[in-house]
């Protein structure tokens, strides 16, 4: 087992996730502040995903595995999805073994937010979650200003500092890059299809890093010894 500890017209946005939008496009939250996350020491398995069906973390994923060869050639119509790199068969099989692993696990998802490009959202769709928001503010800041790439970055530290949704977790699905610029060269390795949860906090930075799981099998593995 490996553990480690808007703006745009395709945002949606909901309950909390919409209120934090709302007080970080109120504020632009593009204030130089500590953005390291606190690393929790490593829960085991089994309290890692007690804690999960409690509620109350932000489940933070890169999408699942992708082709190499294949890049993005049309990142202004992100509706395009063969002008972008692709889900791997490996990558969708992953995907859904993922959703239903978690409600295998029964760990409560409520709001799910995934990047406006077509490899997250596959990711989404086929881990069979429900009312996904795609949102610009998750999507990869390609060819973009940098202001909006810190924007992007400031926008997903609000967001796991977000409380979900009493008794549930937030599900949001988005890339390294801006997972990298929002919490840090910590996060250089993040890989594809791994998870990072956050636990909201009071206080500075305003979350904590719970658990980094590196590999989406191991969800399946969760499942089949953890399932109740």
């Amino acid at each position: 087992m490996k553990l480690r500890g808007s703006r745009g017209r395709l945002t949606h946005c909901r309950g909390r996730i919409c209120a934090a939008i709302a007080a970080l496009t109120l504020g632009l939250g593009l204030a130089l502040t500590d953005t390291s996350p606190a690393i929790a020491q490593q829960p085991s398995s089994e309290t890692l995903v007690q804690d999960l069906r409690k509620g109350g973390y932000v489940i933070v994923v890169r999408h699942m595995n992708t082709d190499p060869t294949q890049a993005d050639t049309d990142t202004s119509h992100l509706e395009n999805c063969t002008a972008q790199r692709q889900l791997t068969q490996a990558g969708r099989d992953d995907a859904a073994a993922f959703g239903a692993a978690l409600r295998r696990l029964k760990i409560p998802v409520a709001e799910v937010m995934a990047s406006a490009y077509c490899r997250a959202l596959e990711s989404a769709r086929l881990a069979g979650f429900d009312k996904i928001a795609p949102s610009l503010d998750v999507s990869e800041p390609q060819n973009v200003p940098p202001v909006e790439g810190q924007r992007r970055a400031a926008m997903l530290r609000k967001l796991v500092s977000t409380p979900p949704a009493a008794g549930t977790d937030t599900v949001i699905i988005t890339h390294r890059p801006n997972i990298l610029d929002a919490f840090g060269k910590d996060f250089f390795d993040v890989g594809e299809g791994e998870v990072v949860i956050f636990e909201p906090t009071a206080g500075t930075p305003g979350y904590r890093v719970l658990a980094r799981v590196a590999k989406p099998d191991m969800w399946t593995q969760w499942a089949q010894t953890l399932a109740r």
